[in-house]
């Protein structure tokens, strides 16, 4: 036995893998999916962060030009851009960590709790839509006090000027029949 766990891991090529990448708290679904599509898309980080692929556009006709398809070839390296910016900010704040440890604890009580038996709360049947909302309600409280909109914002406004800023100064690649032209007004 401990010969085959051996020969298995000696087949299995070097480096992470699709499954130790992925969380295993995604369930298997359209999350999850989307998630696999994204990472299977993924540009090579080496050309995605190339400085020598980094200049000024030189007119604003060529700065929209970098804008769309840089947005376009690199949309899922963006994509987890924004994951990461998302993780930086969670892991800094302490408080919003406490918040979203009480709102998942809360969900897990009461995903515990339906396993038993239904969620009669005065008497009435609570649906899980409900009982989620009633995490909510009860870890609202948390997120107001850790600052949770205004690190949407952060984050929101940093995917902003990272994503854009990459995407207005790399060069893009030449390609042919799709050049865009601009014709002076």
């Amino acid at each position: 036995m401990a010969t085959e766990k051996d020969q298995q891991r000696d087949s299995e090529p070097e480096g992470l893998s699709a499954t130790t990448l992925l969380p295993k708290l995604i369930p298997s679904g359209a999350g999850r999916e989307w998630l696999e599509r994204r990472r299977a898309t993924i540009r090579p980080w080496g050309s995605f962060v190339d400085q020598r692929r980094f200049s000024r556009p030189r007119n604003l006709g060529e700065l929209c030009q970098r804008l769309v398809r840089n947005v376009e070839y690199y949309q899922s390296n963006y994509v987890f851009v924004f994951l990461g910016l998302i993780l930086y900010c969670v892991v800094t704040s302490p408080m919003l960590l406490v918040a979203l440890a009480v709102f998942f604890g809360a969900c897990y009580i009461l995903y515990l709790r339906t396993l038993q038996s239904k969620f009669v709360l005065f008497g009435r049947e609570v649906t899980p839509a409900h009982q989620y909302a009633l995490a909510g309600g009860v870890s609202f409280p948390f997120f107001w006090l850790a600052g949770a909109g205004s690190a949407v914002f952060w984050v929101l406004g940093a995917t902003l000027v990272v994503i854009g800023s990459h995407a207005a100064f790399h060069q893009t690649e030449a390609v042919d029949g799709e050049e865009l032209q601009m014709e002076p007004v």
